[in-house]
């Protein structure tokens, strides 16, 4: 959504509910064996699976009896008007909040004790003992009222949105001369044009770096802006024009900001072609500087796109709900679209009865959604909910404009709903995997391999290098709650003594360097620790055979370690998965069943660490190749090259392209863009 802060009717009922409380990266700058680019994560589908609502036995007639009793009571006070109800237990809790366009009949419902009841709903009736009721003029503000009760009130026999937090958005400034691009959340008071909602902070943050790239708007505050007399390090590095020492004009900079909000406001075409012919003209000019500057600026539109990811053809403006149960979890997806562009995706885990349906869930999901949020003009959903024209009518109130729920049948609109509720399947089936059975899988392997606790810190390292060169080791640490993505480390390999390709003094300078930290810690104070999380591994995993196991084993005894359980995963026969055997000191070797699930882990454990060191390999890699640049890659003439460097701005650009990216290029077939892509993405052995 793209709109002036005065646009806003009622500002002050969309405050949010909670700013996050650091929204940069958890980057360990002190730590040389740190990626800075696995520090942290986003907060993109962090939320944790709720527990299920287990059912209870049989529900005996006196308490039944007395609930009814309850209700009837409420019936006979009840107004025939609008409004919301909640029905409360013995100790005053909420149990369960509801609306209705007449509070005398839908209590009146509840009442009848012939009437067929679910099971939840008589589990409810059975401990309620009172009940309160809010008259409303309108059925739209008793939906708008049950929302925030339910929010508020968190009653167990309602659907729950949980993990709640106000979006993000991009703000450019309008009560200065020379606006500032910053991330805002909250009330949309301060002056200026906001663009958003994005799906997280870690959105936010690349998406305005990209813009800083492309328009050398200031990101500065306004205290230090008045207080330069030269240019700050942004400037030098080209991320802004220097407005505060006026190396640039007014109407210069107005001239970008312009073209940023352009570009935000879906315009990027005519912005980008803009662009491609200021560059053609300059470098027609000889201004190879000048050109330069807005080949990067090219590139760094390029980025932003590239991370859009899916971007619709005739849907301006739109929310994109789908909703997927499965194993008594529900998952909703939301997918934001704006201005023709993805401002990307955050699936939410709902806390809700099993005996909900999807439809029911969806619908308390939305009411509660936008409850502290502004609603797109269009909401797409991906089952049909019985009060989509009431849900519509309270959210235009809101809004201040037509909003449109619907279901599509057909077209464009259904399959970006198609794509969302494949998120959500996707989404749901990796919680599932990571999370409800994590802790029964590490019962299962204290068992299997005979450990003496179930461990809550396991540590999985790994080596990578083409033929000695660009030598990167890495571990990766799992627990309880799955990978613990943010106690990675990658190690560059440092000793100067080592043979190319001896794997064996790779994995020892790793475990040197790893545990001697452990041992002797870094002064109190140098690096934060995260004190929920143990740091000293109960597990360590390495890939190898007996004799990697040999080698660690003296490593760990030359540095006092026996209270670390050590194991090593070899390969199948031909790599085979399933066929891998596990060695342990003092132990025979253990062969699984190819479906055990302890293997299946152990599985996945050695491959994520595979992949996080391959993917810290390229890095230092990329670093080399960037050197001999495109001249290297065979079949890529002049021509070719001048095409793929037009369209993308940078080398670092066509790096980053996929296959699908590279073929669109005037000139590329698909092999050419294969070969490209292979270059940058090898496979080291």
């Amino acid at each position: 959504m793209v709109h002036d802060s005065t646009d806003n009717p009622d500002d002050s009922a969309r405050k949010s509910r909670q700013a996050a409380a650091n929204d940069a990266p958890p980057g360990s700058p002190a730590a040389p064996d740190v990626d800075p680019a696995t520090a942290g994560g986003d907060d993109e589908d962090d939320a944790l699976l709720p527990d299920i609502l287990e059912e209870s036995g049989a529900i005996g007639e006196e308490p039944l009896a007395t609930g009814h009793e309850a209700i009837e009571r409420a019936v006979r006070l009840a107004p025939t008007s609008p409004g919301v109800y909640r029905m409360l237990n013995a100790n005053a809790d909420v149990l369960y909040v509801g609306k209705a366009k007449n509070v005398k009949k839908r209590l009146s419902n509840y009442a009848r004790q012939s009437a067929p009841q679910p099971a939840r709903i008589l589990r409810m009736i059975a401990a309620t003992v009172t009940v309160e009721i809010v008259s409303t003029n309108t059925e739209t503000e008793a939906l708008l009222l049950e929302a925030n009760l339910i929010k508020q009130l968190r009653p167990r026999f309602n659907v729950q949105l949980r993990d709640d937090k106000s979006f993000p958005y991009i703000l450019i400034t309008g009560d200065h001369w020379a606006p500032q691009i910053l991330k805002h959340r909250g009330a949309q008071t301060r002056p200026g044009r906001y663009f958003g909602p994005f799906a997280s902070a870690g959105a936010v943050n690349r998406t305005i770096t990209a813009l800083q790239r492309a328009f050398l708007i200031r990101s500065c505050t306004d205290s230090f802006f008045e207080s330069r007399t030269r240019p700050c390090l942004l400037y030098q590095i080209r991320r802004c024009a220097g407005p505060c020492t006026r190396e640039i004009d007014f109407g210069g900079y107005t001239t970008l900001v312009r073209e940023a909000s352009d570009f935000l406001s879906g315009k990027s075409h005519a912005v980008k072609q803009e662009l491609a012919g200021e560059m053609e003209k300059a470098s027609g000019e000889l201004e190879f500087e000048r050109a330069a500057l807005y080949r990067d600026r090219l590139a760094a539109l390029s980025a932003i796109q590239s991370q859009q990811g899916i971007n619709p053809r005739t849907v301006e403006e739109a929310d994109v709900f789908a909703v997927h149960q499965e194993g008594g979890f529900f998952c909703v997806e939301v997918f934001f679209f704006r201005t023709g562009q993805n401002w990307g995706n955050r699936a939410y885990f709902p806390r809700a009865e099993k005996t909900f349906t999807p439809e029911e869930v969806l619908s308390s999901f939305l009411a509660q959604f936008y409850d502290d949020k502004p609603p797109p003009k269009v909401i797409l959903l991906s089952h049909e909910i019985e009060e989509s024209e009431l849900l519509a009518n309270a959210l235009a109130i809101k809004a201040g404009h037509k909003v449109e729920v619907t279901a599509p049948k057909r077209g464009e609109k259904k399959e970006l709903v198609a794509h969302a509720l494949t998120n959500a399947r996707e989404a749901l089936g990796r919680k599932l995997a990571d999370t409800a059975t994590q802790s029964r899988l590490l019962d299962a392997m204290a068992a299997t391999l005979s450990l003496p606790h179930a461990p809550k810190r396991i540590e999985v390292y790994d080596n990578s290098h083409i033929q000695g060169t660009n030598a990167v080791g890495a571990m990766i640490v799992a627990g309880p709650d799955g990978f613990v993505k943010n106690q990675y480390r990658k190690f560059n390999i440092k000793s100067e003594g080592i043979t190319p390709g001896d794997d064996f003094a790779m994995m020892r300078e790793v475990l040197e360097r790893r545990f001697k930290r452990l041992i002797n810690p870094p002064e109190e104070g140098a690096k934060v620790k995260d004190d929920d999380f143990p740091q000293w591994p109960d597990l360590v995993i390495i890939d190898g055979g007996r004799g990697q196991l040999n080698a660690v084993r003296e490593i760990f005894a030359a540095l006092g370690l026996t209270q670390v359980s050590l194991m090593s995963v070899a390969k199948g026969p031909d790599r085979d998965a399933g066929r891998e055997t596990l060695f342990m000191p003092e132990r025979e070797a253990i062969k699984l069943e190819p479906r055990d699930p302890v293997l299946y882990f152990i599985q996945r454990l050695r491959d994520e660490a595979h992949r996080f060191v391959i993917g810290s390999h390229r890095k230092l890699r990329k670093k080399d190749i960037r050197e001999a640049g495109l001249q290297e890659i065979p079949g890529i003439g002049p021509s070719r090259k001048r095409a793929l460097l037009h369209h993308f701005g940078t080398l670092k650009e066509i790096e980053r392209a996929s296959i699908a990216d590279l073929g669109k290029v005037p000139g590329v077939s698909a092999e050419s863009a294969r070969r490209i892509f292979e270059y940058f993405h090898p496979q080291p052995g």
